[in-house]
């Protein structure tokens, strides 16, 4: 399990493990933040085609998943 800071999660950089429609790297572009101002989930958008999907950030710490930096 990779040890995530949320607060420095914005702009951070990711390569998924198991690429699907050729998206194997990403960059964390949105923060969605609830009522309390927690981060609950990010926006990730491919590099590749600048496809963007929203996940629980808590999934980047799956390192069978996603690994920090591009590779």
């Amino acid at each position: 399990m990779h040890r995530i800071n949320p607060k420095k999660l914005y702009l951070s950089k990711w390569t998924a493990l198991q690429p699907k429609n050729k998206e194997r790297h990403f960059i964390v572009t949105e923060l969605i933040r609830d009522e309390q101002d927690v981060i609950i989930a990010c926006e990730i958008q491919a590099v590749i085609n600048n496809n963007a999907y929203q996940i629980d950030w808590r999934a980047l710490k799956d390192d069978a998943c996603w690994l920090m930096g591009w590779l």
